[in-house]
């Protein structure tokens, strides 16, 4: 196969056979079939190719046929702004070149790249699949539907494709033929409740085509509950169209977003007949007989493990907590992290899950105790650092309040009070923990939950500070019953894996049992300024993640008085989060990228 950078295969192009034309499918074949789940670096495209070019020889020495790696590989997901760089797509010619050259004789490999559009029109490029194999490679498909929702912009880089996409791999036997389909286009499935509203399905468009396989290009961030929602659809299109589906996603954080891997095979009768693991990269691969028996049979040693178990949501919880924010430290050049460690449940759970992600050696927690500090929260603080083999330092910030004070007294008339005194503390607490971060290089990690950043109970320029926010998208039930689960006999070998004590309690059962509080003023709790976070919590998910009005909500039951007040509240910090670190996403709706409301508005 000789190169060719022309427009995706999928296109209409004057003197080709036209795409979908049948071929007799009476003769078998024996397909073996790889998943890469790679976690590519954004814009590092050379290094992205590396790590195809690695699960490519890896399993062209299993004897895979086909090798199949996640949307967008090449360049990582999302590359956002990079795409409208023209060096970064001549880099991309290069390196599929180069790619193309050094890959196994007899593999061919199907990779998520970008094809540029010599047009001229808007958004001159489509999101893409090229086909390496023979020493070249072509661009053969182009992304249907592009989501512009939550996270995703693509109409801002991406022109849809308009045919649907199936390519014929010449293999022993007879061609193979492989129908192409890349993320969203695979989630159209009209039985489904939650099934978009799109002018076309790319799946029903397939059918006609008599595909031997389908295989879907991914690169679906994590949110809970989502792995059953991909394996239903891809159950529901195996089903229609009469084959098996190849699912694969990629692995690994970028930013904000963490894409979980969990890629599988799915047969036609709904069998998961492989199931690649969550949050690590890995290369498997499956044997299917075809088309007489669509079953997959005589799996490889590699590729024939059963279908994974599945996990507790709190166990996929807390994994993906740990790869995000390892791999945001990693791929931002971090090797250490700070966090201020008060005796609170906020702050020990994002100290286990760094622990756990960069190894508590690497991990530094500061105690800045103030006059209203209780021992108890010391105590908890430091019983939970040995427990974690973290390092502590303790500064307390008590002489600084007092200078700050007498410096603020001829500015003000008065000492600072009330909510500017609380402030001031948190502020003070931010600029030491910031200078720990400067002068060491560490990583600062900010310990707020989405409770406290829904409704504003949080300091600019205190304890927002830092340069990831950990738990951001945790309510503070979440973070309970996340540390709860950390706790108990379920959790051992995952905390084992990690480097963490495996027995009894992690987190002190003291920080579990207190009363949440700032402890800013004498004997504060934050249900002095809050409903219960259990009240509270419900509404703002309601309202956050579910787009429920005030009034649909009060119509439902909820106390008029209480929706209106954390309906308020909610607005009215938004110039609060417009200024808050990334947070880690792990819900349908985070605050961040997907978050995108008015700061002034009515």
């Amino acid at each position: 196969m000789m190169p060719s950078h022309d427009h995706p295969q999928s296109q209409p192009q004057p003197g080709h056979q036209p795409i979908g034309v049948k071929v007799p499918v009476n003769m078998g074949l024996n397909l073996c079939i790889g998943l890469a789940q790679l976690n590519p670096l954004v814009g590092d495209l050379e290094g992205n190719s590396r790590q195809v070019l690695v699960a490519a020889r890896q399993a062209a020495a299993a004897g895979v046929q086909v090798l199949v790696a996640p949307e967008l590989v090449l360049w990582g997901y999302p590359p956002r702004d990079l795409l409208l760089l023209p060096s970064m797509l001549r880099r991309q010619q290069k390196v599929l070149d180069a790619l193309a050259q050094a890959l196994p004789q007899h593999l061919w490999v199907l990779m998520g790249v970008v094809t540029p559009l010599a047009d001229g029109g808007d958004c001159p490029l489509h999101n893409s699949a090229a086909l390496l194999g023979g020493g070249g490679w072509r661009a053969v498909a182009a992304k249907r539907l592009l989501p512009s929702y939550d996270v995703f912009d693509e109409r801002r880089y991406f022109r849809l494709g308009h045919q649907p996409c199936l390519v014929e791999i010449p293999l022993a036997g007879r061609p193979l033929r492989l129908a192409i389909t890349i993320c969203e286009d695979l989630w159209t499935d009209p039985q489904h409740p939650r099934h978009p509203t799109y002018d076309c399905d790319p799946v029903a468009e397939l059918a006609p085509l008599a595909p031997d396989v389908m295989v879907n290009l991914s690169a679906s961030p994590f949110a809970v509950g989502k792995q059953v929602l991909r394996q239903q659809l891809a159950t529901a299109a195996a089903a229609r169209l009469g084959c098996p589906v190849v699912y694969v996603n990629q692995v690994g954080g970028n930013d904000e977003l963490v894409f979980d891997g969990n890629s599988f095979v799915v047969d036609p009768q709904g069998t998961i007949a492989l199931q690649l693991p969550s949050t690590h990269p890995a290369t498997h691969w499956v044997h299917l007989a075809l088309p007489h028996s669509q079953m997959p049979h005589d799996r490889a040693a590699q590729g024939g493990a059963p279908p994974m178990a599945v996990t507790s949501p709190q166990e996929q919880l807390w994994e993906v907590l740990v790869l995000g924010l390892g791999d945001y430290a990693r791929k931002c050049g971090f090797r250490s992290a700070v966090l201020g460690l008060s005796g609170g449940i906020d702050s020990a759970l994002v100290a286990c899950v760094a622990a756990a992600a960069l190894g508590p050696r690497q991990l530094r927690g500061l105690l800045m105790p103030s006059s209203f500090s209780s021992p108890g929260s010391v105590a908890d603080a430091h019983a939970l650092a040995r427990r974690l083999g973290m390092g502590t330092t303790t500064a307390p910030i008590t002489p600084l309040v007092d200078a700050f004070a007498q410096a603020l007294h001829p500015a003000l008339g008065k000492d600072p009070d009330g909510v500017t005194a609380e402030n001031l503390q948190s502020r003070i607490r931010g600029t030491l923990l910031m200078a720990i971060a400067n002068a060491e290089g560490r990583l600062l990690l900010s310990t707020g939950n989405k409770s406290e950043l829904a409704v504003g109970y949080c300091t600019l320029y205190g304890d927002m500070n830092g340069g990831l926010a950990v738990i951001g998208d945790l309510y503070k039930t979440d973070v309970y019953r996340l540390c709860r689960w950390l706790n108990s006999p379920a959790a051992q070998q995952q905390r084992c894996r990690a480097g963490l004590p495996g027995q009894g309690p992690l987190i002190p059962e003291a920080i579990l049992s207190k009363p949440p509080s700032a402890e800013l003023r004498p004997n504060q709790k934050d249900s002095d300024s809050l409903p219960d976070y259990t009240i509270l919590d419900p509404i703002l998910k309601k309202l956050v993640e579910q787009h429920h009005t005030p009034d649909q909500l009060i119509m439902g039951g909820d106390d008029p008085a209480l929706v209106q007040h954390i309906w308020s509240l909610l607005r009215r910090a938004e110039f609060k989060r417009r200024q808050a670190p990334p947070v880690l996403k792990v819900s349908g709706r985070a605050f961040g990228t997907g978050w995108r409301m008015p700061i002034a508005t009515c």
